[in-house]
């Protein structure tokens, strides 16, 4: 596979709800870096760097999310690796 990133955009009932929270345990879990926020429209934003293979088991989780979200839609922007990120956080 190789290294990527993948730009997020999630759609749905997940602010509120501690998605960000659930997106940046499960970030860390996977070994991946970048960050995650909440947009004024409603939708929550991410960044996700590393393992192509591990960015595509996060996004699936990121379909069921915490039990009080429901996902709608994930728009994902595929990207190059940049490398930037060491860790992952939470933007506010």
């Amino acid at each position: 596979m190789g290294l990527k990133r993948a730009h997020l955009f999630i759609d749905g009932r997940v602010q509120g709800v501690f998605y960000r929270a659930f997106t940046r345990d499960l970030a860390v879990s996977l070994g991946l870096s970048g960050w995650v926020r909440n947009l004024p429209d409603g939708r929550v934003e991410a960044v996700l760097e590393g393992d192509e293979e591990k960015i595509g088991e996060a996004i699936k989780q990121c379909y069921k999310g915490p039990p009080a979200a429901y996902v709608k839609d994930i728009d994902v922007e595929w990207e190059d690796w940049s490398g930037e990120f060491k860790g992952f956080q939470i933007r506010y």
